[in-house]
């Protein structure tokens, strides 16, 4: 696996990875991580893949880190 990219966020370490035909999306906030995959197949440049990480998607997953957290905190 390696990283081919990466995508600015205040918040979170967003990196993107290739690897067995599949472009990794890795989204990093404290001690939790979200992983999306998408095949080669589908999306044929990075390019194209970081058009479809759109503000809306990036949002989203932030609000997924925010529940995750809660979460954790109530164990």
């Amino acid at each position: 696996m390696r990283i081919v990219d990466s995508i600015p966020h205040p918040s979170m370490t967003i990196s993107i990875f290739q690897m067995n035909q599949k472009y990794l999306v890795k989204f990093e906030a404290g001690p939790m991580e979200q992983i999306f995959k998408f095949d080669t197949d589908e999306i044929s440049s990075i390019e194209q893949l970081k058009k479809r990480i759109t503000a809306e998607f990036i949002e989203t997953t932030y609000l997924r880190f925010k529940e995750m957290y809660l979460s954790f905190r109530t164990v």
